[in-house]
């Protein structure tokens, strides 16, 4: 019985050794940096040497914070331009933690950096974005380019001409004026960018409207301009089918009279060889022409029309 107990109270001898152990004992790897507190409040400086570490146990607390740079995204602010166009302006940044125990005094975590930089970083985006026209935002360089019938009606003449600052300064002094503020609260600032800049949504209506009206107006332009094609070639067609018909109706009229001449030429040389069986022939043709089983003539016996009828009835 006796060894039953002592085994038992090493067992547990032991165990809380282990629970002791397991939590004086700390690791810091190569992506993380610790701030020791206790009881809430940070005993030295950062320990950034990646390794194991160790720490009075359930008095000190490990508190890690990355090494790592890190990602702010900002939400879209609208902001009026110098020039008084009405904007949204989304920017985003890459960060990290310089000084881990500034960083934990002032804003304690990664949480409380982010709402800090969200008043820092868009503070100082409305305050620059604010003295600067819309095309210093839109353009980083004077680059030539083609400013096409449609663009040149959209765009405002001042909307198109050359700047002195540009997107890219505007962006890198956005960085610097954020950068003196972070570094009061521990954090580094590297890059600053404006991902995307958009006008408001009447600003954008607007624009819209005018884009719908431009190519309207571009498409009635060119109906008319075919329309006036159109026109143009159904004249020229109506002028060739004309000459056609002009020149068929002039050979028509050629063969027609070759024709009249020749037939005009064989009667003449029949009249002249036998005129009695030319003329028959002739009273034939014309009493065909005239005569039908319902046509009634009323002629004197006398007529000239009726000389070889009445030869034939004799």
């Amino acid at each position: 019985m006796k060894n039953q107990t002592k085994y038992a109270l090493i067992a547990v001898a032991a165990f809380l050794v282990l629970i002791i152990l397991f939590d004086a004992l700390y690791v810091v790897s190569e992506m993380n940096q610790v701030i020791i507190t206790q009881f809430g409040q940070p005993k030295g400086d950062a320990i950034t040497k990646a390794g194991l570490h160790i720490k009075m146990p359930f008095i000190h607390k490990a508190n890690y914070f990355e090494k790592r740079w890190l990602e702010w995204d900002g939400a879209a602010n609208q902001i009026p331009t110098k020039d008084k166009k009405y904007i949204w302006v989304d920017t985003y940044a890459r960060w990290r933690i310089e000084e881990p125990l500034t960083f934990f005094q002032r804003v304690r975590d990664e949480r409380g950096a982010q709402s800090r930089l969200d008043d820092i970083i868009d503070g100082e985006t409305r305050n620059i974005v604010a003295s600067y026209d819309l095309i210093e935002l839109v353009r980083s360089t004077n680059r030539e380019f083609d400013i096409t019938e449609e663009l040149e009606f959209i765009l405002d003449k001042e909307e198109i001409r050359k700047i002195n600052t540009g997107r890219e300064k505007i962006a890198e002094m956005i960085l610097i004026k954020s950068s003196e503020i972070t570094k009061e609260v521990g954090i580094e600032l590297r890059d600053v960018r404006i991902k995307r800049i958009n006008y408001v949504d009447e600003v954008q209506q607007k624009v819209f409207d005018r884009m719908i009206a431009e190519r309207q107006r571009i498409a009635s332009k060119y109906r008319s301009e075919g329309d006036g094609r159109a026109a143009e070639i159904s004249g020229q067609k109506e002028r060739e089918l004309k000459k056609i018909q002009s020149e068929a109706y002039r050979e028509a009229q050629e063969i027609k009279g070759k024709a009249d001449a020749e037939a005009t030429k064989i009667y003449a040389q029949a009249y002249n060889r036998d005129p009695e069986f030319y003329q028959f022939m002739k009273t034939l043709e014309t009493y065909r022409k005239i005569m039908d089983q319902k046509t009634w003539l009323i002629l004197s016996t006398e007529a000239e029309f009726l000389k070889y009828l009445k030869k034939t009835s004799k």
